[in-house]
């Protein structure tokens, strides 16, 4: 028993946080536990490692060809026909090697011309009209021909006006960026890797010219890269967020049913430490779950990660409240599972790799947006490696659990349905209380109502014991009545016989 009460907690080393090349920044699962620098340094190797794998298969090929050509023919058959002949053996090779070298080609960079001689002399006045031209022109990409969203020409609108402020180079970025716009409305045959790539190589370029730009000032690289992602985030959502070539919905939904399977997991088991009864923790829980569901709508990787940021601040603030001191590492991941657990938020897995594939690097390396979007991706794990030992059960009885036979609330006192714990969902949890309020009501206005009738029966003896007493005084003193009292000459029969009375008369001296 007192080994069941001990509980092991969730514990993820920070170490175990960072690339596991070493670099110091924060990893992700999704590039098996490298940064995204190290990961397409990885990528890049592989594939290129991949192509010459590809070149020498096909040179062992063609000499084999050519060996059985050879040998079928003789060297009688030496003709003037064998050149046309070895030529059209060669030309599956030719074939390959033209493949390879489009392949090389494909990835030249959309922004050569950034920040070019004939840009710097363009004249101050002529800017904003360019910019407005090349925004509403009316070429544009087949792609684009359907009406745009309310959303997209706002995001349009603020772009165009944000790079007033950049003058000469404002101009370059926005055609720029038009143009790999444009460009990747012929690549929807790419998979998402190849997708990824491709932004992830406008971001390096366009930010290696940004930084020649400003002379290293990072802050406005870093606001203009961010304007940038927005831009061409908002425009190419549909299209590059979970794609058909990808397995994420098939994942969202194996995610969610797993969630779905794992209700009945407590606070205590997870060794979460919250209490939803305090008022500003329950609070502070709903706001985290309505952060990580909403993290769904919006299309910028960056707000994506602004919903995780603010759902993860909200839990170290409950666990601040709870705890009644600042919260540890220690204390967040489990609390973050639990959170992901009550949300179950909407495509979590496609909004995962769509933050990962799409998002600007830097926010995901360093900084507190990348540490909160690695925890996540901690808990998501976790979850999917969920297991009895995890959560200190016995095998038995979390296949139980699992499978919907028990529930672990069933288990527990009788008063757990009375006096519900803070496993609770918060909304049932608030219900319980609301119920423990209006029973406590319900006593206290019975107590009022006793009250009330004793004070009536007292107030009714009082009234009786008053009449009983004023009627033994009056039998003891009874009540003489007198008649009126009569005037002086009342009984004066012949008053109308006296004189006159006498009037006072003035006499003239």
């Amino acid at each position: 028993m007192s080994q069941r009460s001990e509980r092991r907690g969730i514990h993820v080393d920070q170490s175990e946080l960072l690339c596991k090349k070493g670099c110091g920044y924060y990893g992700n699962a999704a590039w098996q536990g490298l940064c995204s620098k190290c990961w397409r340094e990885e990528y890049q190797r592989a594939r290129q490692k991949q192509i010459q794998e590809d070149w020498a298969l096909a040179e062992k090929l063609q000499r084999e060809e050519e060996a059985a050509y050879a040998s079928s023919h003789g060297s009688q058959s030496q003709s003037p026909a064998q050149p046309s002949q070895s030529q059209s053996s060669l030309a599956p090779f030719s074939k390959f090697e033209e493949k390879k070298t489009n392949e090389k080609t494909r990835k030249v960079t959309t922004v050569k011309k950034f920040f070019s001689p004939s840009s710097r002399t363009a004249p101050k006045k002529a800017l904003v009209s360019r910019l407005r031209e090349s925004h509403e022109g009316k070429s544009h990409s087949p792609s684009f021909t359907r009406q745009p969203s309310l959303e997209t020409d706002r995001v349009s609108r603020e772009f165009v006006d944000f790079l007033k402020n950049l003058q000469k180079p404002g101009r370059d970025i926005h055609k720029q960026s038009r143009g790999f716009i444009e460009s990747m409305a012929n690549k929807k045959d790419l998979g998402a890797d190849e997708l990824s790539e491709c932004v992830q190589d406008f971001y390096q370029n366009m930010s290696d010219r940004l930084m020649s730009h400003f002379k290293g000032s990072s802050e406005k690289v870093e606001r203009v890269m961010d304007q940038v992602e927005k831009y061409i985030m908002t425009r190419l959502y549909k299209s590059v967020f979970c794609p058909e070539t990808t397995d994420d919905e098939k994942k969202d939904l194996a995610t969610q049913h797993r969630i779905r399977a794992l209700h009945w997991v407590t606070i205590q088991m997870l060794c979460v430490p919250v209490d939803e009864e305090i008022p500003e923790v329950a609070d502070n829980v709903v706001k985290a779950i309505t952060d990580i569901i909403e993290m769904d709508s919006k299309r910028v990787p960056r707000d994506k990660l602004s919903c995780i940021t603010s759902c993860s601040k909200h839990i170290f603030n409950a666990i601040k409240v709870t705890k009644k001191e600042p919260a540890s590492a220690d204390d967040f991941l489990p609390t973050l599972i639990y959170i992901v657990l009550k949300a179950n938020p909407p495509r979590l897995q496609s909004n995962i790799q769509y933050i990962t594939r799409f998002c600007n690097p830097s926010r995901l390396m360093t900084g507190e947006d990348g540490y909160y979007f690695t925890n996540l991706c901690c808990a998501v794990a976790f979850i999917e490696k969920l297991d009895a030992q995890s959560l200190n059960l016995s095998p038995e009885d979390f296949e139980r659990y699992m499978s919907g036979q028990v529930s672990p609330r069933r288990q527990d006192d009788a008063d757990s349905w009375t006096h519900p714990s803070s496993s609770v969902n918060p909304l049932i949890s608030q219900l319980h209380h609301n119920l423990d309020m209006l029973s406590t009501l319900e006593k206290r206005q019975q107590q009022v109502l006793d009250g009330a009738l004793i004070l009536q029966t007292e107030l009714n003896e009082w009234q009786d014991s008053v009449t009983q007493e004023v009627q033994e005084i009056l039998e003891k003193f009874p009540l003489e009545i007198k008649p009126r009292a009569s005037a002086i000459d009342a009984e004066n029969v012949e008053n109308d016989r006296l004189p006159p009375p006498l009037q006072p008369q003035v006499f003239a001296g």
